[in-house]
């Protein structure tokens, strides 16, 4: 059994992963910290209590894993005292260090391998790249139109997760230089706009990504290349209907699909959607975690 540690468990992602790590085969929770419950009993695991969140943990109780749930720009006191722990980072501090593994696994699994340290992509990055990726040699330009349910907004209370102002609305926001553009267009190799919204949904996410193409593009091409990219990745749906945001609440996976194409066949449009929570955090750092250590990917992940 390898011991991990969770910090930040108290936020929704970390809520997440708590219930996964204690049904898995090979891990054990050796501590979750929090900053407002410390001393109260985990209610994941109430054989645990919260214990207060500081990076001498490395020291006092030894950990193989620690996932970090934090917030941005937080995780760096706890990377410098890790040692050879594996650390995987649901942040946006490491997802453009080269020195670490981006946690894709359909485009990144050699890398993730074996890895110590471990970036997560974001939410809506991961969808966007999955929808653009098989065609991004074509690209001349593209645009992600986003839209999320209000618990990618965190707990801390906003106009953007408050359910009184996104009552029947839909909030843009940040529409130029997302930290998501720029971390799309940094792993797809040339410039992605992203235009992201908040809906009154509390969770699930939809990207519909527009893409100009440098030359003529015929439909069975266009699905073969689908076909290709993940006919090894159990964890992409491909459909033939544009995958619908609450659909994907509840799985670990993306759904990608209605691909339209216009009548020259140089604009594609393909939409992509998956569960901010899971699909595009908690369970993708799980599965990295899984394959950073040479375990089966999919464990714990599903209840039984």
């Amino acid at each position: 059994m390898k011991r991990v540690g969770v910090v930040g468990a108290r936020g929704y992602v970390g809520s997440e992963l708590l219930p996964m790590i204690e049904r898995h085969p090979g891990l054990e929770l050796a501590w979750v910290t929090s900053t407002s419950q410390v001393g109260e009993s985990v209610q994941s695991a109430p054989s645990l209590r919260y214990v207060a969140a500081n990076p001498a943990l490395f020291e006092t109780s030894p950990v193989d894993v620690v996932m970090l749930a934090l917030p941005n720009g937080q995780s760096e006191a706890w990377v410098a005292r890790a040692g050879n722990t594996l650390v995987v980072d649901l942040s946006t501090d490491h997802r453009f260090d080269a020195s670490w593994a981006y946690a894709q696994p359909e485009r990144f699994r050699e890398r993730i391998v074996g890895a110590r340290r471990v970036s997560c992509p974001g939410c809506y990055a991961t969808a966007a790249q999955l929808a653009i990726a098989p065609l991004i040699d074509l690209v001349v330009s593209a645009h992600a139109f986003g839209v999320s349910g209000y618990s990618g907004a965190g707990t801390a209370r906003t106009e953007r997760n408050d359910p009184e102002v996104l009552r029947d609305n839909l909030l843009p926001y940040a529409l130029v230089g997302h930290a998501h553009e720029r971390e799309l267009s940094h792993h797809l190799g040339q410039p992605i706009r992203f235009m992201p919204h908040v809906a009154p949904f509390f969770r699930g996410l939809t990207v519909t990504a527009s893409m100009e193409l440098s030359r003529p593009l015929a439909r069975s091409e266009a699905e073969a290349r689908y076909a290709d990219a993940y006919a090894h990745a159990p964890f992409v749906e491909w459909l033939s209907e544009p995958p619908h945001p609450r659909d994907s609440v509840g799985t670990h996976g993306v759904r990608i699909g209605g691909l339209s194409l216009s009548e020259d066949g140089r604009h594609a449009v393909v939409v992509g959607a998956l569960d901010n929570l899971l699909g595009g955090a908690a369970s993708q750092a799980l599965r990295a975690t899984n394959l950073a250590l040479g375990l089966d990917e999919a464990a714990g992940l599903h209840a039984g």
